[in-house]
């Protein structure tokens, strides 16, 4: 210990400190062990051994010519990416550093222990920067870190660290709603999961991937359409954190051999916000799929979806008809739910009865009555259409069409003077009625009914740091630009601190088809997706390309996200 305390007592600021009577050598011990025993920065210790900040700062003053700062008397840069991405709020807390803004090849870092060199010399590597120390307060770190907000993934990770052997309790099974945030006296389980969670929802995520592997384990967030590795715990922590979110979904934590489907309500903030969980049984343990439902999508207004006008006309006249059919079409995460609830929003008044019948109810809308399918009992679209057919119903949206029984119903429905929105999986809207010929629906009926289709997809939007690149002309020709928007700027992702790789936010790519009188002949004749196509584009329909082409030019999107999200 001698020979260790006599290490520590070379450090400038112990000296001061004892110069100046403030610390002992009893206490110097004391220090030291906490130190070397738990891994305490220097100035931790110091504190949990009855130094007070002031004094901490009123020594380091004294040995060092840096200036000093009032963290309250500054706008900190708390979003700056690359700042963020220096330090983590782990090692800020531990060795009581902040980096506070990066100006002209200076990174200023804010520091109690200016004798800490080591952390200062690799930030300076790291940073590819001069660092200049700021000298602050200790006490000014709990400003400092709330100010900052957000939830940092190594610190969630460190929760789940602690976890060790401990169980996911499950008292909690009847518990409806959790709050996201963190207390001290949670076990580390409930820790990890809270912050996962928040900080999905704090990097508007759409879903989360949580994938047990052999001899690893990654959470994977979809953000913007485009899944990304946030998070690597140990294996060995997957069945805790199964357990876990099996109490918070109210499923039966002691079934892992079939499929289980439940709902989470978690409280962020001021925010109440729905999960949607699907849990699937894989070799290596449990998969677990968490989708995150907004409310906000059914508030939607028609004019913020990324409708071109002609686009839009022609869908209000469509949901406007008092009888008929609806359909939106597009692969799964393209949109339609929001699609569907924005229509559902706009036709939302007294004077009409909306029934919906969903698998499941995704968002509460009021003033529409919601039904949740059941196959598992035997209650299906099919019997949840009957039912609606005999609660006197102006408007009729239905989940998905999936077999005939279904799309007979809707359609017979439609026929009687009901509107009936619904979703189908296809690729186009002119393949959407072969689809409904070949699921076994005469083409009569289709012609008679079917009178606006809308196929979608979802591209991400260039952030406003986007620059013009060059593109040969040749090549936009061939992905169906003409001449003269061949030559038109084209713009492409950069990345800035605002954004994830050049992209923030996602933007509606659509193909809407009002069905003329000339395409009712053609499905009378049964024609083909080809034929229907092209009688689309006689009567000006925009096919999902040509829009996502209308984007490009708009400088809404990139060439990326045009070839990601169309094909031929």
């Amino acid at each position: 210990m001698d020979e260790k305390v006599s290490v520590l007592e070379s450090n400038a600021l112990v000296r001061s400190l004892m110069a100046g009577g403030e610390l002992s050598r009893e206490k110097l011990e004391k220090v030291e062990n906490a130190m070397t025993v738990t891994g305490l920065s220097l100035v931790r210790a110091l504190l949990n051994n009855a130094i007070s900040s002031k004094t901490i700062l009123k020594h380091a003053m004294k040995i060092s010519t840096a200036p000093v700062f009032d963290p309250k008397s500054m706008e900190m840069d708390i979003n700056n990416k690359e700042l963020n991405s220096l330090v983590s709020m782990a090692e800020m807390e531990k060795d009581f550093i902040y980096p506070l803004r990066k100006s002209n090849g200076v990174l200023y870092l804010a520091v109690v222990d200016p004798t800490n060199t080591q952390t200062i010399d690799r930030l300076r590597f790291k940073s590819r920067s001069i660092v200049q120390p700021i000298l602050v307060d200790a006490g000014s770190f709990d400003y400092m870190l709330s100010a900052t907000g957000g939830v940092d993934r190594r610190v969630i990770e460190g929760e789940l660290a602690k976890a060790g052997t401990e169980g996911a309790s499950t008292g909690a099974s009847d518990v409806v709603s959790f709050n996201l945030a963190i207390k001290s006296d949670d076990p580390p389980i409930v820790k990890f999961i809270n912050g996962v969670l928040a900080d999905a929802i704090s990097k508007g995520a759409s879903d989360l991937h949580f994938e047990p592997y052999e001899k690893s384990y990654r959470i994977r967030f979809r953000i913007d359409g485009v899944l990304q590795e946030m998070y690597a715990p140990p294996e060995s922590h997957r069945d805790q954190i199964s357990a876990r979110i099996k109490v918070m979904s109210q499923l039966d934590i002691t079934e892992r051999r079939k499929p289980q489907d439940g709902r989470i309500k978690v409280v962020s903030g001021n925010r109440v916000i729905d999960f949607r969980v699907s849990i699937l049984p894989t070799l290596w343990g449990e998969k677990i799929v968490m989708r995150i439902l907004d409310s906000s999508a059914s508030k939607l207004n028609i004019d913020i979806l990324g409708f071109t006008d002609v686009q839009k006309q022609a869908i209000l006249e469509g949901i406007h008809r008092p009888q008929g059919m609806v359909l939106v079409t597009g692969p799964t995460g393209s949109g339609k739910t929001v699609t569907l609830y924005t229509c559902m929003g706009i036709l939302n008044n007294p004077q009409l009865n909306l029934s919906t019948a969903e698998d499941p109810v995704e968002i509460n809308l009021e003033g529409i009555n919601q039904v949740a399918v059941n196959p598992g009992i035997g209650f299906t679209f099919a019997e949840a259409l009957r039912s609606f057919l005999r609660q006197d119903p102006d408007v009729i949206m239905v989940g998905e069409i999936r077999d005939l029984e279904t799309a007979d119903i809707a359609i017979k429905a439609a026929q009687t003077g009901h509107l009936v929105l619904s979703t189908l999986h296809t690729n186009s809207a002119p393949e959407t009625l072969t689809r409904l010929i070949n699921m076994g629906v005469e083409p009569f009926n289709i012609a008679s009914t079917v009178h606006l289709i809308i196929a979608q997809r979802l591209a991400r939007r260039l952030c406003s740091c986007k620059e013009e690149v060059l593109v040969d002309a040749d090549y936009l020709e061939r992905l169906g630009f003409s001449r003269t928007q061949a030559t038109s700027r084209i713009y492409g992702p950069v990345g800035c601190d605002n954004c994830t790789r050049g992209y923030k936010g996602r933007v509606g790519i659509y193909e809407v088809m009002p069905i003329s009188e000339t395409m009712e002949r053609l499905i009378l004749s049964e024609a083909t997706a080809l034929d229907i196509a092209d009688q689309a584009r006689e009567d000006g329909v925009d096919s999902i390309r040509q829009s996502a082409i209308k984007k490009v030019l708009e400088g809404v999107t990139s060439i990326e996200e045009l070839l990601r999200v169309t094909s031929d």
